[in-house]
């Protein structure tokens, strides 16, 4: 589908200042609405105090008491990269902290579905925990928080997914998102809520003297920075000041080498600069590699890589999920082609006439990378994307990616709302969720999904958009200034990396795999060569000669054999008639 170059507005009472700042990034700063005075520190000074989360003291009650008794912990994690890192950051905190039964469990995407479910309580047995602590769930856990609570178990739920109207009866819930709650960051991934859990914790032994009792020196919970930068990226969390400092923080430490050995060894085996890595490594490179585990087999894998305590063991689990996310990238090129021939099947519908809210199934798709197809089609046609396959008996289990304007999870809730006994259950973010229902239900549910979207999204706003931050001078086509770029904070959700556009005159080109045009261009009308490379455009058609060009592009640094240079990443190419 054709995509649109739009300029992003600058808000009305803008001017430039003499604060140091370039222009370009004076502009980039304002159009995401961030203060340059006052939010490009990213030093844990500026972190947002945990006082404020609701709950956060009965957890810290409940734990310390834990830790006084050594009663037996079990940390019940969810099966993404969030999931994982969450786990394994838990995992390490306590037993920091002098926890001495520390074990973790994680269900089975297929076998056990997700969350905190009286099956998994039934597995938790041979643990035999006396503490459950979720972490990235259980805010939706009603009969499984019952369960554990008819076996004499307490339970602390750590989450951050919007909670439903009926809470799970836990001995104590963290979660910003839940009626009554003042923190004023709603954006924590489950990583971050348990970081900050963990800091309360820390803060409630050392009153009770408990470190100096135990012999215990007093833990450094920024040593966990890596994991928390790492889980808060890949869950495509909102980048909100606080989570900004989070991340900043946790890529400070893993360029400085201080992170942990799993860290270590995903960016060794994604073959990364670590020196180097900034936020979209975390989100493109690392977090894939460490969904590919819940995503293909088992979580465990993950979370044992990210709890590695040396190297070489660290290394062989990054091997582990490496060749686990060429397994899924294998299967996700099948059921992207397969999806394609679908949508060209839909009876007398084109681009343009699709659902705006679109469902797919395949009954032979594999569950554990139905999100990220939901994604890709998302992705190519502009429009919320609902992806199913089957999940047991006469069951469907989807997963939903949308766009910006629509709240997934709130067009489920208005349609479970509407139809009580339609979603057998469902969850969820504003940009992502997942749902089950009867399959005989499907194509009564792709009406009302298509419904519900219309009334939110016209079809006129589901076009292909791309927005830029303007044209740059021939000047700004410097190292310095793409370096100052990159740095400059951490680019991802809602604070988007800074787009280009500009018009150009290739002036040599070539395809590299089949796929990717790589190409010297020349800012016109006076600018100097600059190398830039298109993933995925080979076929663009081109002129032979020096064909003029419009692109909108990325400012990038390349690292090659420890060199450095000037690199545009071009997102959209086409040819400007001479």
């Amino acid at each position: 589908m054709q995509k649109n170059l739009y300029r992003r507005q600058l808000p009305t009472d803008f001017v430039l200042k003499e604060n140091g700042l370039h222009p370009v990034i004076q502009q980039i700063l304002a159009t995401r609405a961030i203060n340059p005075e006052t939010q490009l520190e990213h030093t844990l000074k500026y972190l947002l105090p945990y006082h404020q989360l609701k709950g956060i003291q009965t957890a810290v009650d409940l734990l310390v008491t834990a830790l006084q008794q050594q009663q037996r912990i079990l940390i019940v994690a969810d099966y993404d990269a969030d999931g994982a890192t969450s786990c394994s950051l838990a995992v390490k905190a306590l037993r920091l902290m002098g926890a001495k039964q520390v074990d973790y469990l994680v269900p089975n995407r297929e076998k056990h579905g997700y969350g905190l479910t009286p099956e998994i309580v039934e597995l938790a047995s041979p643990y035999q925990a006396e503490l459950l602590i979720t972490v990235d769930n259980g805010i939706s856990s009603v009969a499984g928080v019952a369960e554990a609570k008819a076996r004499g178990i307490k339970v602390l739920i750590t989450d951050h997914h919007l909670p439903p109207p009926q809470l799970p009866i836990a001995d104590a819930i963290v979660n910003p998102n839940q009626v009554g709650d003042s923190f004023p960051s709603k954006n924590l991934a489950g990583v971050g809520v348990i970081f900050y859990v963990m800091l309360a914790l820390r803060a409630g032994l050392r009153t009770h003297g408990w470190f100096t009792q135990q012999g215990i020196v007093d833990p450094n919970l920024a040593e966990l920075l890596d994991l928390v930068a790492l889980g808060t990226v890949a869950d495509v969390v909102k980048l909100d000041y606080n989570n900004r400092i989070l991340v900043a923080q946790g890529l400070a430490r893993i360029r400085a080498n201080n992170c942990s050995a799993g860290v270590r060894a995903l960016i060794k085996v994604a073959q990364r600069e670590q020196g180097e890595l900034v936020a979209s490594d975390l989100g493109f490179a690392l977090g894939p590699r460490l969904n590919a585990a819940g995503r293909m087999d088992d979580m465990s894998y993950g979370i044992a890589c990210l709890l590695s305590e040396n190297d070489t063991e660290a290394w062989e689990r990054a091997q582990e999920l490496d060749i686990l996310n060429q397994e899924r990238r294998a299967v996700e090129a099948e059921m992207h082609q397969e999806a394609l021939a679908q949508l060209a099947t839909m009876p007398l519908q084109t681009d343009d006439n699709l659902p705006v809210g679109l469902c797919l199934f395949d009954e032979n798709w594999h569950q554990g990378v139905i999100g990220i197809l939901a994604s890709r089609i998302k992705d190519r046609l502009h429009r919320p994307v609902i992806v199913f396959t089957v999940s047991q008996h006469d069951e469907i289990k989807g997963s939903a990616r949308s766009v910006a304007g629509v709240h997934i999870r709130d067009i489920l809730e208005s349609i479970a709302t509407q139809h009580p006994h339609l979603l057998s259950r469902f969850g969820g973010h504003a940009m992502a969720a997942g749902l089950s229902l009867a399959r005989q239900d499907y194509e009564k549910f792709c009406q009302l999904f298509d419904t519900a979207v219309r009334q939110q999204l016209s079809p006129e706003n589901i076009q292909g958009k791309i927005y830029t931050d303007g044209e740059l001078n021939p000047s700004d086509f410097n190292l310095p200034f793409a370096e100052q770029l990159r740095y400059l904070l951490p680019w991802g959700q809602e604070v988007p990396e800074p787009m280009f556009e500009g018009v150009f005159e290739i002036m040599d080109k070539r395809v590299l795999k089949n796929s990717h045009l790589k190409m010297v261009v020349r800012p016109l009308p006076a600018g100097l060569p600059v190398d830039a490379i298109a993933f995925n455009m080979a076929e663009t058609p081109l002129s032979t000669n020096t064909p003029i060009v419009k692109i909108a592009y990325r400012l990038d640094v390349n690292f090659h054999r420890g060199i450095k240079s000037l690199q545009l990443m071009v997102e959209h190419l086409e040819e400007l008639s001479h």
